[in-house]
């Protein structure tokens, strides 16, 4: 029994080599980090003390928005230019889905009289990020290595070298995210302005009729409670699609830590037939009811803290 164990068992050099060999860490942060801004996919100058170098999170931005873009314009235009009344299957799904979000999430919150005020931004904060979720689950960059591993053989300093490095979720970026959150508050003010009055809409975070003394606890707990939403948005959104990444990759490097922990490539890849590889397929499952989960939530606590400033009285 002490020969069997003593042959399993690596010994302390072994289990040297292979931290040295195979840094999960650093795999792991590098597939959902942003590209480093010292080395961008596009270069452009620093104005201001602000680097507007185009990185790999910046670039998704532009894949998801240009493609959306081209995609709903050319489904809405199709549908608007035939004869008949009723849409085509993609057309229909896009309906379906947006007058499900306007009747059931905007309309309950915003009100009849500024539904179709608020529902175009709202709509957009969930198809973009639906849109934003989905690619990054597609492996589309961990195709484009292996092509260039073996058969394109790029320079190290090309422009695909720079793509393939980094995350492809963009919404897993806290400034990505912190950014729509932004924009939702800064939706909520001019909702609150447009229904009451600049000057009323401040004065509605208070209730009125209460004890005078009460206000001097109540405002600052108010105010904070404004920069509170956009903050709970921002981290929401971003850690769970990053956890749910960083889940993955680290059962997938399970499989490279024993195989050089134990010296054997056959238990290392037996491991992930039987343990990693079924593991991470069924957290992508759930990843995929994730991002639409994510994007449903973002945008129906949106419509929530609007509908919050325009019915403040409620």
């Amino acid at each position: 029994m002490n020969l069997i164990l003593a042959q399993v068992q690596p010994d302390p050099e072994t289990v040297k080599k292979a931290i040295e060999a195979f840094n999960p860490g650093d795999v792991i942060l590098n597939h959902v980090s942003n590209s480093p801004i010292d080395h961008p996919l596009i270069e452009l100058p620093t104005i201001l003390g602000i680097n507007f170098s185009v990185t790999k999170h910046v670039f998704m931005l532009w894949i998801v928005a240009g493609t959306l873009f081209v995609v709903l314009t050319a489904l809405v235009r199709r549908y608007v230019r035939q004869t008949r009344l009723v849409p085509a299957r993609p057309m229909g799904v896009l309906e379906f889905g947006v007058e499900a979000l306007r009747d059931s999430v905007i309309l309950p919150n915003v009100g009849k009289k500024w539904v179709n005020s608020w529902a175009p931004l709202i709509l957009t904060f969930f198809f973009f990020i639906l849109a934003s979720n989905l690619i990054g689950l597609i492996p589309i960059f961990d195709g484009l290595a292996l092509l260039d591993h073996y058969v394109l053989h790029t320079g190290e300093h090309s422009f695909l070298q720079r793509l393939i490095h980094g995350g492809a979720t963009a919404t897993g970026n806290f400034n990505v995210t912190a950014g729509l959150a932004v924009i939702t508050f800064i939706a909520i003010i001019i909702a609150g302005t447009k229904a009451h009055g600049f000057v009323q809409h401040w004065k509605n975070l208070a209730p009125g009729g209460l004890p005078k003394a009460i206000y001097p606890l109540l405002i600052p707990m108010e105010i904070v409670g404004m920069f509170v939403r956009p903050f709970a948005l921002t981290m929401r959104l971003a850690a769970n699609m990053t956890g749910g990444h960083i889940a993955i990759l680290a059962i997938l490097s399970f499989v490279f830590i024993f195989t050089e922990m134990l010296g054997s490539q056959v238990m290392g890849i037996g491991l992930g037939a039987v343990f990693s590889v079924p593991l991470a397929t069924a957290i992508s499952g759930l990843e995929i009811i994730v991002v639409l989960v994510q994007a449903y939530v973002f945008t129906l606590l949106s419509a929530v803290f609007i509908g919050m400033a325009i019915h403040s009285h409620h």
